[in-house]
Parts: structure tokens; C-alpha cells; sequence
């Protein structure tokens, strides 16, 4: 049974995060027992803090500019965001002119014309952030036989589950930033592989990967690789901080609105059961026991 274990861990593959990644999973006997079966990921994703963390939390417009800026110079090459259309940009604190230019820096197909035929034209603020490949095959073929995942909701679809007894306590903390940590957890967290784990050809040594112990993706970022405007650290750590915070707002852009309302809320609640509470002094104070 441990052999026919081991044989179908080694043969299983699984999608990832980058670039359509294949992940081939080999529990390295470092980290587990012989014939146990790996829980991933092998390291917990680093708790980092978040501007628009708990019940006050507030997106960073110039953060989010700069991940917006990593996003399209180096995540763009393999990952669409079909969901996002490019008018919200205004959000970031772009003008209309602005995200019209920006906009144009893109190709979308559209169509049919007069004769029927699709054609090819500059984007405008109302489509979305086009896929870099025409359809999900091409990008499969293109990624080791898996199409890149759309980066719209990844900070949502990618939450590391948290077990007893820590998720009670992220009940009352309000700890909502699995996703972003994940992602900046993943993007900074390559190593070198422990003794005796051997790394499937055309994959790399990650322990934040949620499926597997490495993945296909190289790692995408460098110092120095997108260069900032506003004097921020050209590092790997800064870029996946800001690239991060980005695709939270992509998930989830009016979580500011959401949290104001959420507080207005409780502060209503409050003051209503006060109320209820009073009223029912008032009323049986006056009723015989």
C-alpha cells in the first residue's frame, strides 16, 4: 500500500498559480514520513500587515499604482484579469485622459463587421484586461499544458484555510488577508530545495505552493526588475507587496465602501438595542410583578 502510495503522488499534477503552471508533487522524505501523506502548503504563508486590514482598513492608491505597474510589466505576459475593465483605473486615482492612454496600450478583438469578419482594435476604458493568448488552449500550450489562471478574483480563490484554534480567533480580528498573503508569500518564497527532494524537471522548489511542494513557474521577480517612480524599494519583497495589494482591490474593489457600511451598521445595532433596552425598562416598570 506505501508503494502504491508513493506511486500515485509522484504522478499527480496539479494546476498553479503562475504562468498555467503544471505542479508535480515528490514529499521530500525531509519534511514527511515514509508512506505519509504531505499537507500543503509546507509553510504557512507569512502574515503580512496590510493597509486595508480589519475594520478600519483603507487601500494605499500609490501602493496600488505601483502593483498596477508590476502587474502589467510582468504578470501580464502570461495572466489575464478579464473580469476588470480598464475604466476603474479612475478608482486608483488616474484622470480619464490617463486611463484612455492607458487603456490604448492594449488590443482587443472585436467584431463582426459589415462582412462578418472579426477584427483587431485598440482598447478603450469600457472593455477589460484582455489574456495575452487567444484562447485557453494556446495558453495551455504555451504553459507546460495549463492555461495561466485569470488574476481577477486570485486574492479570493487562492485563501489558505487556517485550522483550530487560530481560525476562532481570526472571528474577533477580523483577519481576512489569506489571499494576500498567500500571493506575496508565494512570489517571494522560492528556495533551494532540502537534501533529498528531487524537483520534477521543469518545475521549482516552493514551499507556499498550496498543492504541491514545487511548481512550474520560475520565479518572476528580481531587484530592479519594474522601475518605480516615487523612490519606493525596487525589491523583490516591495514588488510583491504592491502587486498583492493590487489584485486584492481587483477582487475586491469596494471593500472600503463595504467597511464603512459594516461600521455604520454596529453603530446602528448598538444604539437600537440601547433603545429596545430602555424602552423595556420604561414599559414594565409600570406592570406589577
Amino acid at each position: 500500500m506505501k508503494k502504491l502510495v508513493a506511486s500515485i503522488l509522484s504522478l499527480a499534477v496539479v494546476a498553479g498559480i503562475g504562468g498555467g503552471a503544471l505542479a508535480q508533487e515528490a514529499a521530500p522524505a525531509a519534511h514527511h514520513e515514509e508512506g505519509a501523506t504531505p499537507h500543503y502548503p509546507l509553510k504557512e504563508p507569512k502574515e503580512i500587515d496590510w493597509t486595508f486590514a480589519g475594520p478600519f482598513g483603507h487601500y494605499d492608491k500609490g501602493q496600488l499604482q505601483r502593483g498596477l505597474k508590476v502587474y502589467t510589466e510582468v504578470c501580464a505576459a502570461c495572466h489575464s484579469m478579464n473580469l476588470v475593465p480598464f475604466r476603474t483605473l479612475s478608482e486608483l486615482g488616474y484622470s480619464d485622459a490617463q486611463v484612455k492612454t492607458f487603456a490604448a496600450n492594449y488590443e482587443v478583438q472585436d467584431g463582426p463587421d459589415a462582412s462578418g469578419e472579426m477584427f483587431t482594435r485598440k482598447a478603450v476604458p469600457s472593455d477589460y484586461f484582455p489574456s495575452p493568448y487567444p484562447n485557453a488552449e494556446a495558453g495551455a500550450a504555451a504553459n507546460n499544458g495549463a492555461a495561466p489562471p485569470d488574476m481577477s478574483l486570485l486574492a479570493k480563490a487562492r485563501e489558505v484555510e487556517r485550522g483550530f484554534p487560530q481560525f476562532v480567533f481570526d472571528i474577533f480580528t477580523q483577519y481576512q488577508e489569506s489571499g494576500p498573503d498567500y500571493i506575496y508569500s508565494l512570489l517571494t518564497g522560492y528556495e533551494e530545495p532540502p537534501a533529498g527532494f528531487q524537483v520534477p524537471a521543469g518545475a521549482h522548489y516552493n514551499p507556499y505552493f498550496h498543492a504541491a511542494a514545487a511548481f512550474a513557474m520560475p520565479k518572476p521577480l528580481s531587484d530592479d526588475q519594474v522601475t518605480y517612480d516615487d523612490g519606493s524599494p525596487q525589491t523583490v519583497d516591495q514588488y510583491a507587496k504592491d502587486v498583492s495589494s493590487f489584485l486584492m482591490w481587483a477582487s475586491e474593489p469596494h471593500l472600503e465602501e463595504r467597511k464603512r457600511t459594516g461600521f455604520m451598521v454596529m453603530i446602528f445595532l448598538l444604539i437600537f438595542t440601547v433603545l429596545i433596552y430602555l424602552t423595556k425598562r420604561s414599559i414594565y416598570s409600570r406592570t406589577d410583578h
